[in-house]
C-alpha cells in the first residue's frame, strides 16, 4: 500500500463520494473528514441531553446523533433543538437515530422532523418483505418533504434477513463458492447500496445520502468499506458498530480507521468506544481527532513529542513537563483559535529526556528541548526552527517555567495575527 498522501487522499476523496450539507457542515468531496460522534442519555432527559452534546462539541464532535426510539424522544427533539440555540450551540447539526418505529416517528411529530439535521434509517430494522419497502418508503419520504439528508447504516447485528437468505440461496445455486461469512458481508454491502438506489427511486438526491456498513471486526469493516467504495459516489461514514472498551476501542478502531482514510475511504468516522463507568463519552472524540491528525488529514492543536524513557533518563523531569506543555498548549488552543493565531495547530514541540535522540528530534520540532539524561552535563539545550536559541540551566521548577514561557513566546512571534496598520 502507498504511504498516506494527505493530497492525493482529497483528490479521491473529492473523484468518490458526493458532497453533502448536513446543517451547517459540509461533508464529502474535497471536504475534510468529520468527526461525529453519540449520546447516551435519555434523549427525553433534555437537560442532560443538551449538557452531553454541549460537551461533545466542545471536545471536537462536528455532528452529534442520538436515539430517538419513542414518543417522549421525539417529543424532546424540538426542546433540545432551542435550548442548544439559547445556550449558543444551535450550529451543532443534531442527527436523529431511528430504529422499528421511525416511520411512525417522522409521521407523527413534524416538529422533531423539522428540528433534526439528519436522521439516521437501519435498513435492516424496517420491517420485511413489502412493510420493509413501504415503512422506508415513508421516512425517506419524510427526509425528503423537509429537505433532510438520511444516512442509511447497515450494521452486522442488524443486517436483513431476508435480503441474506436470497444471496445465501443464490451462492449455494453456484455451489457456495464465496461461503456464508463473505456472503454475509457481501449482503452487508448489497444492502447498502440497493437502498440508496431505492431511497433516490423515492425522490431523494445522491448528495442527501450518506452510507455505512458497520461490523466489528478490523479486518471485514475493511472489507465491506473497500468494496463499497467501488460500487458508489454516495458519502460515507466509517466506524466499526461496537469497537469495545479503552485499549481494545482505541487499537481496533485506529486500526480500521487507519488503513481505510489513507485509502482516501470516509467522509465522516466516530469511534464507538464503550467508556468506562463515569468516563467522559468525549474520549471517542479526541481518538478520532488523534487519528485524523496522525495521519496528516487534519490538524487541531499543537503536537508535543517526548521520549518514552529508558535507563538514561532515571529524572522523571522530561514525563512531568511533557505533561505540562501538552496541558499548556490545550488550554491556550481555544485562546489563540478565537483570536486568529493562524496556523498554531500545526506546530510542533518536543520534550526530550537525553543526548541520544534530544538534540535531533529538538531541532526538527518548530521549538524543542533536550534535557539531561543521567550523567549528562547538567543544562537543557532549547532549538527553534532548526537552530539553538538557548540554554536552560537550574532547577527542575525553573527550567519547566522557562521553556514554558519560550513556547508561548514562539507561539506570539510566529503565529499572531498581523498588526492592520
Amino acid at each position: 500500500m502507498d504511504p498516506p498522501n494527505s493530497k492525493g487522499t482529497d483528490v479521491e476523496r473529492l473523484r468518490k463520494t458526493h458532497e453533502v450539507k448536513v446543517g451547517d457542515i459540509n461533508m464529502g468531496g474535497a471536504n475534510p473528514v468529520r468527526v461525529q460522534s453519540m449520546t447516551n442519555t435519555d434523549t427525553a432527559d433534555v437537560e442532560s441531553t443538551v449538557q452531553q452534546i454541549i460537551d461533545l462539541a466542545e471536545a471536537g464532535s462536528e455532528l452529534v446523533r442520538f436515539t430517538v426510539k419513542d414518543d417522549e424522544n421525539a417529543e424532546a427533539v424540538p426542546e433540545i433543538a432551542r435550548l442548544l440555540e439559547r445556550c449558543g450551540w444551535g450550529h451543532v447539526p443534531l442527527i436523529g437515530d431511528f430504529h422499528y418505529n421511525g416511520h411512525k416517528l417522522l409521521k407523527k411529530h413534524p416538529a422533531m422532523a423539522r428540528a433534526l439535521n439528519k436522521y439516521r434509517i437501519n435498513p435492516g430494522n424496517v420491517g420485511v418483505g413489502e412493510q420493509h419497502d413501504n415503512n422506508f418508503r415513508t421516512m425517506i419520504e419524510a427526509a425528503v418533504e423537509f429537505g433532510k439528508p438520511v444516512r442509511i447504516g447497515v450494521n452486522g447485528g442488524s443486517l436483513d434477513q431476508a435480503l441474506l437468505k436470497e444471496l445465501i440461496d443464490e451462492d449455494l445455486a453456484k455451489g457456495s463458492p464465496r461461503g456464508a461469512q463473505m456472503v454475509f458481508l457481501d449482503t452487508m454491502v448489497e444492502s447498502a447500496v440497493r437502498s440508496a438506489k431505492m431511497a433516490e427511486e423515492y425522490g431523494q438526491p445522491a448528495n442527501k445520502i450518506i452510507l455505512s456498513t458497520k461490523i466489528s471486526e478490523v479486518n471485514e469493516v475493511v472489507h465491506v468499506y473497500r468494496e463499497l467504495s467501488k460500487r458508489c459516489r454516495y458519502a460515507l461514514h466509517v466506524g466499526l458498530t461496537e469497537a469495545g472498551m479503552a485499549l481494545k476501542g482505541t487499537v481496533s478502531s485506529s486500526l480500521a480507521l487507519g488503513i481505510l482514510l489513507s485509502e482516501g475511504i470516509g467522509d465522516t468516522i466516530r469511534v464507538s468506544l464503550t467508556p468506562a463507568p463515569g468516563a467522559p463519552r468525549t474520549q471517542e472524540v479526541e481518538i478520532c481527532r488523534e487519528i485524523l491528525q496522525n495521519l496528516g488529514l487534519r490538524s487541531f492543536t499543537p503536537r508535543v513529542t517526548a521520549c518514552p524513557g529508558c535507563g538514561r533518563t532515571t529524572s522523571t523531569l522530561f514525563q512531568e513537563l511533557a505533561i505540562q506543555v501538552e496541558t499548556r498548549l490545550k488550554e491556550r488552543m481555544n485562546y489563540w483559535k478565537e483570536n486568529g493565531f493562524e496556523g498554531v495547530e500545526t506546530m510542533k514541540v518536543a520534550v526530550m529526556g537525553c543526548v541520544v535522540n534530544g538534540p535531533g528530534e529538538a531541532k526538527g520540532a518548530n521549538i524543542g528541548l533536550s534535557l539531561p539524561g543521567t550523567g549528562e552535563n547538567p543544562s537543557a539545550p532549547v532549538y527553534a526552527d532548526g537552530h539553538k536559541v538557548a540554554t536552560l540551566k537550574g532547577d527542575a521548577e525553573s527550567i519547566s517555567r522557562r521553556f514554558l514561557e519560550m513556547v508561548e513566546d514562539y507561539v506570539q512571534s510566529h503565529y499572531a495575527p498581523k498588526a492592520v496598520v
